[in-house]
């Protein structure tokens, strides 16, 4: 393993110039009058989406807002690893490893990371303070794609135990949604000795088998997010139907088009976010184009989507299992989540010590509700303080 090397984002002009041409002349699909989001992402919406990017989004801006904080470069077996490693000013902070998902990134926690590390300036107090770490998942934005294939979320959780490791932390908490918590619960299997508890905001499992009737345990509220979840996977999962079975066919065109990589990622964030059909009112087009810029000019859309291949192998051979969990696990619920799992049912599926039910959400939690995220976490770290 090499030393930790800093790591700053620097975009070649050339980048932003190609970029810019490849906006300019955009071949725009036709859509019938009122088909709006339907069939997918509205056009109206997007061209507009698209003018703000080419004419308005100012890059270089969202460059210096991503290099306020502390970023580094290490190599782990053979493997780069970008990520964030932001110390607070208080020496007994807890260290914590933030895991982002799909088509997420280390954007999605630009505005938690001072939350966390200076609570006192956001309504907490120093007890609550945490050291943080955020690595951009293998393939994803500055961290290189691995070259093997079957990479998978127990080869990743391996990783940032390895790299906790690395920056000297025996002791610390785990947090993750989307892919961030199928990893996170990984990293309890595979460093109990050091992870000493998880945090979700997604948990996706079924309905316990030690019981005649599961669904008599849910509450009224919980089959309402039961029945937006099945509705989701009926009508909502054509992406992950590509990604786990054909993605590179989808990379090229994605790959080349910027449109195209814009309308592939924002419908995700329109459909899975609590913004009632207007995306601006949670995630602002800034913060949007911060995260689909980094997709873009990293050139790591490929090798993002091929994890959904990759880990679904895995899985179908027994690689990738949830084994049982002998840490505590906190869980966050957010009103708008795609996916949804009722508390008796992770009662009996993982070791509760703490529930926490948002009053909006949605499935970008950090994103959309940074305040609510880090309040929760604090939460969350008292109790795993106290037991």
């Amino acid at each position: 393993m090499s030393a930790v090397r800093p790591f700053r984002c620097a975009v070649p002009d050339a980048a932003i110039a190609d970029l810019h041409a490849r906006l300019d002349h955009t071949r725009w699909p036709d859509q019938p009058d009122g088909l709006g989001w339907s069939h997918g992402v509205d056009r109206n919406m997007l061209q507009e989406l698209v003018r703000y990017w080419r004419h308005q989004f100012d890059w270089r801006g969202a460059e210096a807002g991503l290099n306020r904080f502390d970023q580094f470069m290490l190599e782990i077996d053979g493997l780069d690893i970008h990520f964030i490693h932001q110390r607070s000013s208080h020496a007994r902070a807890t260290p914590l490893l933030l895991c982002h998902g799909w088509p997420g990134s280390i954007v999605e926690f630009l505005d938690v990371i001072p939350r966390l590390t200076q609570p006192e300036r956001f309504g907490g107090g120093p007890e609550d303070a945490f050291h943080v770490v955020c690595p951009s998942l293998p393939g994803y934005a500055f961290s290189p794609a691995p070259t093997a294939r079957g990479f998978n979320i127990r080869d990743i959780a391996q990783r940032h135990a390895a790299l906790m490791a690395a920056l000297g932390y025996t002791a610390y908490i785990a947090q993750g949604g989307d892919w961030g918590a199928g990893i996170t619960r990984q990293q309890a299997m595979v460093d109990p000795a050091h992870c000493r508890a998880i945090h979700l905001n997604l948990v996706n499992l079924g309905a316990p088998g030690d019981i005649e009737d599961p669904l008599s345990l849910v509450t009224p509220e919980e089959h309402e997010r039961l029945d937006r979840m099945a509705r989701h996977q009926r009508e909502g999962t054509g992406y992950y139907a590509i990604q786990s079975t054909k993605p590179q066919t989808l990379a090229y065109a994605l790959q080349d088009s910027p449109v195209g990589l814009c309308a592939w990622l924002t419908e995700k964030f329109h459909d899975w976010s609590d913004g009632d059909g207007d995306l601006r009112r949670v995630i602002g087009w800034d913060r949007l184009l911060t995260n689909i810029a980094l997709y873009w000019f990293s050139g790591c859309i490929a090798s993002s989507v091929r994890l959904y291949r990759d880990n679904a192998l895995a899985m179908a051979t027994g690689v990738v299992r949830h084994a049982p969990i002998a840490i505590p696990v906190g869980v966050a619920v957010y009103p708008r989540e795609i996916y949804h799992a009722p508390r008796a049912w992770v009662e009996r599926a993982l070791p509760l010590v703490h529930w926490f039910v948002a009053e909006r959400g949605g499935h970008f939690a950090a994103l959309e509700q940074p305040q609510i995220f880090a309040q929760d976490l604090w939460r969350f770290k008292q109790v795993v303080d106290g037991l």
